[in-house]
C-alpha cells in the first residue's frame, strides 16, 4: 500500500468508524451479537490469499463478515462486565501510535515514547491523589501489572533468591492473601509466580463484601506458627462483582506492621479517585507498594492501557532488567528505560493515547462524566429499592449496581434460574446487555454504568427492559 493509497484508504476507515459510533448513538444496532458458534470460520477461507485483495473489498467484508460477530462495547446501552472506553479521541491516539510504528526497546530507541509515558504515569498519579513518591509505568492489562507485584514482593521476601536458586531454594512457603471477591488474575498471578494455590488465602467478607481485617490478622498469625512466610496482601478497590472497596487504611497498617508487600488492585475504582469526594474509598493507598489503574476501562482510553505505579521502582529493575550489548547506550545512566520495569523488551507508544484523550476532553469534562454516571447508579439503585420484589444486594459505591428479582415461593436452585433467565432475555433481545454474577453463592446481575454515551434515558430504558423481562420469566415459572 503507498502513502496516496493509504491516505485514501484510512479516510475511508475514519468515516466507517465515525458513522459506526453514530449507529451506536442512534440505537439502530442490537448490543450483542447474534452470531452463533462456528458461524464466521464457516464463511472464511480456509488459506491465507495469495493474491492481493482491493481494500474496497476488505471494507465490505468488515460489514458483511465482522460486524454480526461484534457485540458492541460502545454502545450506550452496554451495561456488561466494566465500562472499557475508547473515546474518539484516544481511537486517534492510537492510530498516532501504530501509524508511527515505533518500539521502546531503550530510551534511545524512540524517546518521546520513554518521556511522554513518564510524564502521562506522573500526570495521571497526580490527578489520582498519590504521593509523589510514586512512579509509574504504562502496562497492557491488569493481570500483567498483578503479576509484576507478586513477583516483586517474591523477591523482595526472598532477598531477590531468583537471582540464585530461585523457586528451587527450598525454604518456607511464602503465602498470598487476598479476599473472596478478589479478581480472578490475583490467583492466576500468583499461580506463575511461584506461590501455588495451597498458599492462597481467599478471606472472608464483610456485610459489604470488603475483606474482613480480623481474618487477615488471624491468617497471617497461623500461617507463622505452622512455620510459612507470609508475603502480599492484595487489596481491591473495586471488586469485579460488586465494586466493593476494602478498607485500605487497616489493611495497611498490617502490612507495614507484618512487613509484607501490599498491592492495591484498583483497575476499576482508581478512576473514581480523579474525584476528590470518592477518594475517602482508598484512605490509606498511600502505603501501598504497588497499585494498578485501568485507564481504558472508565476513564475512555481505548484498550489496553493500564497505569502501574511503584513506591520504589528498583524493585521492578532488580528483578525485570535485561541489560544485553545490543541495547546499552552511552545514555543509559541518564534516562529511564521501561524494558526494565515490566516483562515486555519492546513497548507500544501507549502513552499517546492517554495524552490525547486528556487534552482533547479535559480533566473537568472527565469528572463531569464520572459524576453523571455515579448519579445514574443511584438513581437505578432508587427504583430497586422502592420496587418489590427486586432487591439490591450490595451498596453502590461508584457506577454498578447489583440486583435480584426475587418473586415469593421460589427456592434457591430456582431464583438462580429466574435471575439468569431474565438476565439473558435482555441480552438476546438486543435492547441492552448485562451480565450475572455469583455473589455469596448465589447468582444476582450486575448492572455496570460507565459507556462514554450511556445518558440517563438509557438507563431509564434498562429499568423497564428489567421489569419487563422479569416479570415475564416469574410468569413462565
Amino acid at each position: 500500500m503507498t502513502p496516496d493509497e493509504f491516505r485514501r484508504a484510512g479516510h475511508e476507515l475514519v468515516e466507517w468508524i465515525a458513522s459506526y459510533r453514530e449507529r451506536l448513538a442512534a440505537g439502530s444496532l442490537p448490543v450483542q451479537s447474534r452470531l452463533k458458534p462456528g458461524e464466521l470460520v464457516a464463511r472464511l477461507p480456509a488459506a491465507a490469499p495469495e493474491q492481493a485483495h482491493a481494500f474496497d473489498e476488505i471494507m465490505r467484508d468488515l460489514d458483511d463478515l465482522i460486524m454480526p460477530g461484534i457485540t458492541h462495547w460502545q454502545h450506550p446501552r452496554f451495561f456488561g462486565y466494566f465500562p472499557s472506553g475508547a473515546s474518539l479521541a484516544s481511537v486517534l491516539g492510537d492510530m498516532m501510535s501504530t501509524g508511527l510504528g515505533v518500539i521502546g526497546l531503550n530510551w534511545q530507541a524512540s524517546p518521546a515514547l520513554t518521556e511522554l509515558e513518564q510524564v502521562m504515569c506522573d500526570w495521571l498519579r497526580d490527578l489520582l491523589g498519590l504521593p509523589s513518591s510514586f512512579s509509574g509505568v504504562i502496562q497492557d492489562t491488569a493481570s500483567v501489572a498483578t503479576f509484576l507485584a507478586l513477583v516483586s514482593a517474591r523477591e523482595r521476601a526472598t532477598n531477590y533468591g531468583a537471582s540464585r536458586a530461585g523457586l528451587q531454594d527450598g525454604g518456607a512457603p511464602l503465602v498470598v492473601y487476598t479476599s473472596a471477591q478478589a479478581h480472578s488474575s490475583v490467583e492466576k498471578a500468583a499461580l506463575l509466580a511461584g506461590f501455588g494455590r495451597q498458599f492462597v488465602r481467599s478471606l472472608p467478607l464483610d456485610a459489604d463484601f470488603r475483606m474482613l481485617v480480623p481474618a487477615l490478622e488471624a491468617a497471617i498469625a497461623a500461617d507463622r506458627a505452622a512455620g510459612f512466610r507470609p508475603c502480599v496482601v492484595v487489596a481491591t478497590s473495586g471488586t469485579t462483582a460488586t465494586t466493593a472497596m476494602d478498607p485500605i487504611d487497616a489493611i495497611a497498617a498490617i502490612a507495614r506492621r507484618e512487613s509484607l508487600w501490599l498491592h492495591v488492585d484498583a483497575a476499576m475504582g482508581g478512576t473514581a479517585m480523579l474525584l476528590p469526594e470518592c477518594r475517602q474509598h482508598w484512605a490509606g493507598v498511600e502505603g501501598a507498594d504497588s497499585v494498578v489503574v485501568n485507564p481504558h476501562k472508565w476513564m475512555t482510553v481505548a484498550f489496553d492501557c493500564t497505569l502501574y505505579l511503584v513506591r520504589d521502582p528498583e524493585h521492578l529493575v532488580r528483578v525485570m532488567s535485561t541489560n544485553p550489548s545490543y541495547l546499552q547506550t552511552p545514555l543509559d545512566a541518564q534516562v529511564r528505560n521501561y524494558r526494565d520495569w515490566g516483562i515486555a523488551l519492546g513497548r507500544r507508544f501507549r502513552a499517546l493515547k492517554i495524552w490525547v484523550t486528556l487534552r482533547e476532553q479535559g480533566v473537568a469534562a472527565i469528572r463531569a462524566r464520572l459524576r453523571r454516571d455515579l448519579a445514574n447508579a443511584q438513581w437505578l439503585a432508587a427504583q430497586v429499592d422502592g420496587t418489590r420484589p427486586w432487591r439490591r444486594i450490595a451498596p453502590v459505591t461508584l457506577q454498578t449496581v447489583c440486583v435480584r428479582h426475587e418473586p415469593p415461593g421460589l427456592s434457591a436452585d430456582a431464583l438462580d434460574g429466574h435471575t439468569r433467565r431474565w438476565a439473558q432475555a435482555i441480552n438476546d433481545s438486543g435492547a441492552a446487555y448485562l451480565t450475572p454474577a455469583v455473589v455469596d453463592g448465589r447468582w444476582i446481575v450486575r448492572v455496570s454504568i460507565g459507556i462514554e454515551s450511556t445518558q440517563a434515558r438509557h438507563v431509564a430504558e434498562l429499568w423497564q427492559s428489567m421489569c419487563a423481562a422479569a416479570a415475564a420469566s416469574a410468569a413462565s415459572v
